[in-house]
């Protein structure tokens, strides 16, 4: 049966990542860290990845990691949302991490990447463009754009003909773009034909790579989870202090009911994310229905969270120096990340055997 309830470990877990990102990445510093063009917070991945272990939650202890599972990885994900935390977790300790694992991990490349991801010496990042979901057409050219945490990379895995490379990012050209969400940078990346190292043949990489997408748009929903539970607290603790004609706008009924419906959303947005995890986790045949469900639910909840977050704020929702445009932007970004929620919804029907409507 699958269980939706968090584990004491999971909630220690959870303390230990929010306080730290309370102490180093706040909002003040997040929009300060926009302002200079370079979201990521100095030190902040040394602590989370290294310090925590929080990096190495999928990887197994005979390689060098936590040997947690997907569970876990998951509640990471749902501080990181909260917070709106600019950090390669999704893309490293998840997606390039779960690709890797797929490979043979008695090579010795695949094994000392391993061991360097989980231990937080290393961020990897599967050179693909954001929005590809999993099961979906890979790129073939040297140059892929759209590559979400390329500029936090040390090492690229690049989907070729011929299998997939380990290219350092040194023997790679990274091109910033301007993308909507300014804590999850975006960037071209062009890499010479026959760089690298290639650690798996086509075969075993498209399974590879189906693998990590599948984990990372599971555990998406996480994040988006956190991201929309955020802007109900936030909304909420902002009606309560807002008054208008002597009352706090948060007893008008009207507000209520808006935020009465969010926490409704949000409600089951938890348990179809936690449910995507624990598939994940237990090595579910159903893991692709519950992420699918997952992502094509929790994509439209945290955007719905967002708008309701803005809108709520009245005036200073609007403006730069209240961070609520930051979630907003990360929940329309996350909207299209490894697939769209129309994407999922024709998933969800292929594997059901649901036709579509004449």
């Amino acid at each position: 049966m699958t269980d939706l309830l968090y584990s004491e470990t999971e909630d220690d877990l959870r303390a230990a990542v929010r306080s730290l990102l309370a102490d180093r990445a706040d909002p003040s510093v997040l929009l300060g860290r926009i302002e200079t063009g370079d979201p990521y917070v100095p030190g902040l991945w040394k602590s989370l990845a290294g310090e925590i272990g929080a990096a190495g939650l999928l990887v197994p202890e005979d390689l060098g990691g936590q040997g947690a599972s997907h569970r876990e990885a998951a509640v990471v994900l749902e501080e990181l949302g909260r917070a709106v935390t600019p950090a390669p977790y999704l893309t490293s300790a998840v997606v390039a991490t779960e690709t890797l694992l797929a490979l043979d991990t008695g090579s010795a490349p695949v094994a000392e990447l391993l061991a360097d991801l989980a231990a937080g010496r290393t961020v990897a990042v599967l050179a693909l463009p954001l929005s590809t979901a999993p099961g979906g057409r890979l790129p073939t050219g040297d140059t892929v754009t759209g590559v979400a945490d390329a500029l936090a990379a040390d090492v690229l895995l690049v989907p070729r003909a011929d299998g997939l490379h380990a290219v350092p990012v040194t023997d790679a050209t990274v091109t910033t773009a301007t993308p909507l969400d300014l804590t999850r940078p975006l960037a071209r990346v062009t890499t010479g034909a026959g760089s690298g190292t290639r650690l798996a043949d086509a075969a075993t990489s498209t399974a590879a790579v189906g693998r990590g997408l599948l984990a990372g748009a599971g555990l998406l929903a996480s994040e988006q989870l956190g991201l929309a539970e955020w802007c109900l607290e936030e909304t909420v603790r902002h009606t309560r202090t807002r008054y208008q004609f002597n009352r706090p706008v948060g007893s008008f009924q009207a507000l209520k009911h808006r935020m009465a419906q969010l926490w409704l959303e949000i409600v089951n947005a938890r348990a179809v994310a936690r449910a995507a995890a624990d598939a994940l986790a237990t090595g579910s045949p159903e893991a692709p229905l519950t992420v699918a469900v997952a992502q094509a639910y929790c994509s439209k909840v945290a955007v719905h969270a967002a708008e309701e977050c803005v809108q709520l704020h009245g005036g200073i929702g609007m403006t730069w120096e209240h961070p609520a445009h930051l979630a907003l932007k990360r929940a329309k970004s996350d909207q299209i990340a490894l697939g769209s929620a129309g994407r999922h919804q024709d998933a969800i029907a292929a594997l059901v055997d649901l036709p579509a409507p004449a």
